[in-house]
This record gives structure tokens, C-alpha cells and sequence, in this order.
């Protein structure tokens, strides 16, 4: 079945045998990488990666990626099938919680700064409350209030060249820290809401990360 052209994609790749035909197929050692279980090698990487992004979908298929951080180690491997990331305090949309609780299929890519592989780990999810579980995730005297719990269904290495491309961890490719985009001057733009400028919503922001981390 060929779908329909969005406006402004006349040429759209529409097929799995189309889209081999310009790519091709992957190698023998990337069709036998993934393994279906947290082994040594992965439970080594989980260890020291201090960041991971958690993409979820909602009940309709609507996604959304979302960052995780902490100390290297702070998401807990409780056995070789079943992980736990602790949810620490945010903005309370609960955007990746609400899609687990239509939707339990989640995607994690870990990352380490410095290393160009990353660790792609697939399964399905839940919302935990155990008080044991979580108790072993507290950080700065703070206990998490939830928690995700993983199944695994799928790890994996991914290869660096996307880093590699990207200059990601070589600080010489940087740009000037002043000429970065400000976050609080985004999110003023965006909520546009009274007597809340760009300076106020900084202010906001510092106090956040000050007072809230944990």
C-alpha cells in the first residue's frame, strides 16, 4: 500500500524493500549484536553511564524522547532481564510515566561522555512504588518516589560514527557558551505568560536546579 505524500515530500520512501534497495543490508555482525538480556559487557556500561534518553509513545503512537541523569551508576540492574531508573524531581508533566501507562514499549540509549558507542536497550515497562527498590536509588539523603521499571527485551552496542560526525565530546568543536541558544528566553517566548520575561523565568530556573534536584 503506497501512502500518501505529505506536502513538501513529493519523494517519499514508502516500502521496506524500496528502502533496502537504496541502503542495502546490514552485515553479518550487525544482524548478530543483539542479545536479549543484560550480560557483563552491558551491565558494565549501564555502571558508568551517567545519561541515558528514554523514548516512549502514547496509546495513539504520539512519541516523545526524554533525558534521564545522574552519578554514573544511578539506574539499578536488578537482575539480567530487569532494570530500574530512578524518576527524579522535574517539571511534573510526567510525559514519559503517562505514555507508560497507555503504552509499556520503551527505547533507552545510554551514553558515557568521551565514548562514541552507545548502548541501545529495548523492551517493556512500568511504574514501580517498591520501597526496597527504590531505597537502593536514593541520592543526596532523597529517596525517588517512583521509579521506571524495565523488562528487556533487547541490548545493544550502537556504533560511534554519529558522534564521530558530530564532534559531541571534543570540546575544541564547541560553540562559545555565549552564543548558545538561552533556554529561559525559549521557554519565555513559548508560555508567553504576564509579567514573565526572560529574566524572571532565569531566576526560576536557577532556583530549580539549586533547590530541586532531588
Amino acid at each position: 500500500m503506497t501512502k500518501k505524500a505529505a506536502i513538501g515530500f513529493a519523494q517519499q520512501v514508502t516500502s521496506r524493500e524500496e528502502l533496502r534497495s537504496i541502503t542495502g543490508n546490514p552485515s553479518e555482525l550487525v544482524n548478530n549484536k543483539v542479545i536479549t538480556y543484560i550480560d557483563r559487557h552491558c551491565r558494565e556500561f549501564i555502571s558508568k553511564a551517567p545519561f541515558l534518553t528514554i523514548s516512549t509513545a502514547d496509546g495513539s503512537g504520539f512519541c516523545d524522547v526524554s533525558p534521564r541523569g545522574d552519578a554514573p551508576g544511578f539506574v539499578f540492574v536488578l537482575n539480567e532481564k530487569q532494570l530500574v531508573i530512578p524518576e527524579r524531581p522535574g517539571n511534573k508533566r510526567m510525559d514519559s510515566l503517562q505514555n507508560i501507562l497507555e503504552n509499556p514499549k520503551i527505547g533507552l540509549l545510554f551514553m558515557i561522555p568521551g565514548l562514541g558507542e552507545t548502548l541501545r536497550v529495548n523492551g517493556s515497562a512500568c511504574i514501580i512504588r517498591d520501597e526496597e527498590l527504590l531505597e537502593n536509588m536514593t541520592a543526596a539523603g532523597k529517596r525517588p518516589l517512583l521509579g521506571i521499571g524495565v523488562e528487556v527485551e533487547e541490548c545493544f552496542i550502537h556504533c560511534a560514527k554519529a558522534f564521530r560526525r558530530s564532534g559531541l565530546w571534543e570540546p575544541g568543536t564547541w560553540e562559545p557558551k555565549e552564543t548558545l541558544p538561552k533556554g529561559a528566553k525559549i521557554l519565555a517566548a513559548h508560555a508567553k505568560l504576564p509579567n514573565t520575561d526572560e529574566q524572571a523565568v532565569e531566576a526560576m530556573l536557577d532556583k530549580s536546579y539549586k533547590e530541586n534536584l532531588y
